[in-house]
């Protein structure tokens, strides 16, 4: 039984309305529906849930409306995508003068009985469902298997399948010309099995499996005979050669650190001497601006190219071969249709995919344009291809501005008026920047006068707190206490090896409160998507100490993987929490961005399946190369040919 169903206009009008069933209105559900599907492009997939309910949705371009239908999700109702169709058309063509003659103001003044129709269609619907026929199961005259006839079953005794004698006289054709001088014997010496077939036949079993024996042990020895191969008399140097590098130094004693640090403690180290510009990168940056991702495109490049070569002869066709050149492929007034975008969104979803697009993102991403666009009346000079190429890019700005925004400096400042510190835990899968861009960010967030704690919670890879270790000293030594009141900005929280994560990060957060840090970072271990054991500890770390903001970190250079590693993450902490309502992933740090060029799909991919925003995008090496994402640099650079 159906719960609701409801026509409206796309700027929001209550066209009509059917309430099956008594309960809450249908408006928390639809206006899920219009926040999660429609006004962020996903209209890939006509159906939605939310909560308890099931809603399918239908839309007409033509006229600017949606119809949806809600019902709950445990039935299986057949007849739905048929209900659905049906009350469209006919919705359509009952009111379709009043549309088209009046426009806005027949949906704002007009008054639409449509209860007794859409009662007629709803009882059409569920008949219809009820005289299918059940499905029969075929006869065996009717199946494949009772056309074989006995005799293609049967082999007879010494004969060969065909594919075998194919397999041989391919394996003859490639022999050396010296086994072709060999063919007349081996033809006599099968003349002569032929003629002994017939005194097998008079042996006994025993004797032919003998005979047989003694034959195969005689043809093997031969071929192990042939097989031998006469001994080098010149035998290799055993051993391998160290290489050395061109660039490299061949004393072992310039390389040889292990005498300058006594067990890894900050105190025994030696302070690093380094040119603060090198880590730094740009000189004329403005400090603790975070600066948006910029994209060039060549089209102004290729415009400087036309007007330096003006001299060069164009070739002019006649007039009426360039009027309907240039005429070609425009649409007039005309309604488009699924056969006209076709042909153009398999290009799309090509040209998508070949970005890094997620295959499975790219045909969503074309399937939501098409039921946008389908119906659609378009302008007199308007061609197919500009129109969705146009919708398209309007699709990928609006994922990538995803329903919120994560303004982390403004979080802090709130925390702090809470005096608390601001908690940010980093999670992902290994090599993907995890260390590197925490102190990126560690950085930025000194630099606009935050002091950092950071906590280093993998005690799993070997070097993982050194690294962070040789940060904290790098970053003190770029905003040094002298330059901030006698204030340590930044400082490592950590206990060694084979500890709790989740222990140490508590940890660190209450000694974060009691010393007055402001941000505390957590960094974790990195772990595939498919470790269950490693997946649950990180939902305990992150359910135990709750942080203001579980960031993913993944790197732009995946495709296909950056939905699996998503999907995963977000249901391993589903399903490893202890909590009712599970902690998931907040925002993303999407990292090495400078090694892609204009192949930057994995943004879409990311954004596209979990809604969260991408806070970070790293760039570089240096602790300035941290950029926050621009939605149309991105999809420019996504769109280049």
């Amino acid at each position: 039984m159906l719960d609701f169903f409801t026509i409206f206009s796309k700027g929001g009008l209550v066209l009509w309305c059917f309430q099956g069933v008594r309960g809450p209105a249908a408006t928390a559900p639809v206006n899920a529906l219009i926040r999660s599907v429609l006004l962020q492009e996903r209209g890939g997939n006509n159906s939605f849930t939310h909560e308890a309910l099931t809603l399918k949705y239908k839309l007409d371009n033509q006229f600017e409306l949606v119809f949806v239908v809600g019902f709950q999700k445990i039935l299986t109702l057949t007849y739905v995508d048929k209900l659905i169709d049906d009350v469209h058309k006919e919705f359509r063509d009952k009111y379709r003068n009043e549309f088209q003659q009046k426009g806005a103001l027949g949906l704002l003044n007009g008054t639409f009985d449509f209860k007794d129709d859409f009662m007629r269609l709803l009882r059409d619907a569920e008949e219809s469902s009820k005289v299918r026929a059940p499905m029969v199961m075929k006869t065996f005259e009717q199946s494949l298997k009772s056309q074989k006839t006995v005799k293609c079953m049967i082999e007879t005794r010494g004969e060969k399948p065909k594919e075998k004698v194919k397999n041989k006289k391919n394996k003859g054709s490639k022999k050396d010309g010296t086994e072709a001088v060999t063919a007349p014997s081996k033809a006599s010496a099968g003349d002569k099995q032929l003629s002994a077939a017939g005194d097998k036949e008079e042996l006994t079993k025993d004797e032919i499996l003998q005979k047989n024996r003694e034959e195969f042990f005689r043809r093997h020895m031969k071929a192990g005979e042939k097989s031998r191969s006469p001994k080098p008399d010149a035998q290799k140097e055993k051993g391998k050669k160290p290489r050395v590098w061109d660039l490299g130094n061949s004393n072992a004693k310039v390389l040889d650190y292990s005498n300058s640090a006594t067990n890894g403690s900050a105190e025994a180290c030696p302070v690093e001497e380094f040119d603060p510009d090198m880590a730094l990168g740009d000189k004329n940056r403005e400090p603790g601006r975070l600066y948006d991702l910029e994209y060039e495109s060549d089209d102004e490049a290729e415009e400087e190219k036309v007007v330096q070569n003006p001299s060069k002869p164009s070739v002019k066709k006649g007039g009426l071969g360039g009027m309907f050149g240039m005429l070609k492929g425009l649409v007039g007034s005309k309604s488009l249709t699924r056969g006209d975008m076709d042909p153009v969104l398999e290009k799309m979803k090509d040209h998508l995919i070949a970005k890094n697009v997620a295959a499975e993102i790219a045909v969503q991403l074309c399937e939501s344009v098409a039921k946008k666009l389908e119906g659609k009346v378009m302008g007199t000079f308007t061609t197919v291809t500009s129109t969705v190429k146009q919708a398209l890019q309007e699709a990928l700005v609006q994922i990538l501005q995803p329903q919120r925004r994560v303004d982390v400096l403004r979080d802090v400042m709130d925390a702090q008026r809470h005096r608390r510190p601001y908690v940010i835990t980093f999670c992902g899968v290994n090599g993907v920047g995890k260390s590197t861009n925490l102190a990126k960010i560690s950085f930025w967030l000194i630099e606009n006068g935050f002091s950092v704690l950071i906590a280093a919670c993998d005690t799993f890879r070997a070097g993982a707190v050194e690294q962070l270790r040789t940060h904290t000293r790098r970053l003190n030594a770029l905003h040094p206490p002298e330059s901030h009141g006698g204030r340590t900005m930044v400082q490592l929280y950590e206990k060694g090896y084979g500890k709790d994560a989740a222990g140490i990060a508590m940890e660190a957060i209450s000694y974060a409160r009691n010393q007055g840090f402001d941000v505390v970072l957590v960094d974790t271990a990195g772990r595939m998507q498919d470790n269950a054991p490693l997946m649950t500890a990180l939902a305990k770390l992150i359910a135990v100490n709750a942080p203001d903001l579980v960031l993913f970190v993944g790197e732009a250079l995946v495709g296909n993987e950056a939905v699996d590693q998503l999907v995963k993450f977000n249901k391993a902490l589903a399903d490893h929490s202890m909590a009712q309502t599970p902690r998931l992933i907040d925002g993303i740090v999407l990292t090495k961005f400078d090694t892609i060029d204009d192949k930057v799909g994995a943004a879409i991919s990311m954004t596209y399946i979990t809604s969260k925003p991408i806070v970070f995008v790293g760039t570089g090496q240096t602790y300035c190369d941290l950029r926050s994402l621009n939605a149309k640099a991105v999809v420019a650079a996504l769109m280049k040919a």
